[in-house]
């Protein structure tokens, strides 16, 4: 049995949703102690506790530990069972972090799978479900999966009340993947999507960015969408010929669109003055994928302790290679396989 200290490293949620998702993929058992312990509210939250569930539908899994606050998760998976399964976090929980948790799994479990998930669909520390569709699913389907994914509902923090649908059809292998270099930026396009709040928030964000990367009036778009609650987010998409980086910038209560705006500007600009093809957030999203096919390799900024924490996990489960390699000082190397 592999045994993980939940403090170490990250020491958040990512160390609880990649052991499940891993043990799902290699049927190995593992217990995780010190869940969260360094949190202001240590142990499993209900996203946490929703993805734990979720991967014990899918496997019919010998569990204990899996109840709010618990700061130790024992999970033995049995066979993954494709289907059509229903997972809601009953708060604004992040349903992408969930989604996250069973996804590998699914990616090569022989047969079609549809999975509705309700929660959050875009919250801050969490990768928004514009990110996952337009980003990390479109890598997938380079890597031979098609996947197809449609919001049914908005969900933002914090009444929550999302809802997505992803259909995956299941592929025997991955893909090896192999991004080392950023082709030429093709386009740059922004989208201020919001609910229950004024039109002019998001037209005022729209414009700040419209001006800063010099866009095209066809570029940009306002976004009005149907949520239970309020809220908003501002999307830059910068799609080149290798891969589309997808930034998220959350409004929220007391802070200005202006800096919604100017958060969204500075993380797109430190993006493009990298000349990596692989974002932050994506390289995290990355590992597990490609571990999954063997052998592949991508550049990307320097890696957020996120990643470096996955990447420990990934070696407890999975016997491959793994280097991270700085390049130069804005400029990194993950090699997966030989």
């Amino acid at each position: 049995m592999i045994t993980i200290d939940g403090s170490f490293g990250e020491g958040g949620g990512q160390i609880i949703r990649s052991c499940l998702g891993l043990s799902l993929l290699t049927g190995k058992e593992f217990k995780i102690n010190n869940i969260r312990a360094g949190r202001e509210k240590p142990g499993l939250l209900r996203q946490h506790l929703t993805a734990a569930n979720a991967a014990v539908s899918l496997s019919d899994a010998d569990v204990y530990g899996n109840e709010l606050g618990s700061r130790e998760l024992y999970f033995k998976p049995g066979k993954v069972k494709p289907g059509t399964y229903k997972f809601s976090v009953g708060t604004a929980g992040s349903l992408t972090l969930v989604l996250q948790t069973i996804l590998p799994a699914l990616l090569t479990a022989g047969q079609e799978s549809v999975i509705t998930l309700e929660g959050g669909t875009h919250n801050s520390f969490a990768p928004s479900f514009d990110f996952l569709e337009n980003s990390f699913f479109k890598i997938l389907k380079n890597m031979g999966v098609a996947i197809e994914s449609e919001i049914e509902q908005y969900g933002f923090y914090p009444a929550g009340g999302g809802r997505a649908v992803i259909r995956i059809n299941s592929v025997p292998d991955l893909k090896p993947l192999f991004l080392t270099e950023r082709k030429k930026i093709l386009k740059i396009s922004a989208t201020a999507v919001f609910s229950r709040i004024s039109a002019e928030i998001a037209k005022k964000e729209l414009n700040i960015v419209k001006g800063k990367f010099n866009l095209e009036s066809s570029d940009c778009r306002v976004r009005e969408v149907n949520s239970p609650g309020p809220g908003n987010v501002l999307l830059l998409e910068m799609e080149s010929e290798t891969v589309t980086e997808v930034i998220t910038s959350f409004g929220e209560k007391n802070i200005s669109s202006e800096k919604v705006a100017e958060n969204a500007v500075s993380e797109a600009e430190k993006y493009i003055k990298a000349e990596v093809p692989v974002g932050e957030h994506l390289a995290d999203q990355l590992i597990i994928p490609i571990c999954m096919a063997g052998k592949g390799a991508f550049r990307t900024m320097k890696p957020s302790l996120h990643t470096l924490t996955n990447i420990e996990v990934v070696k407890k489960f999975i016997d491959i290679s793994i280097q991270v390699t700085e390049v130069n000082g804005k400029e990194w190397e993950i090699k997966i396989g030989d």
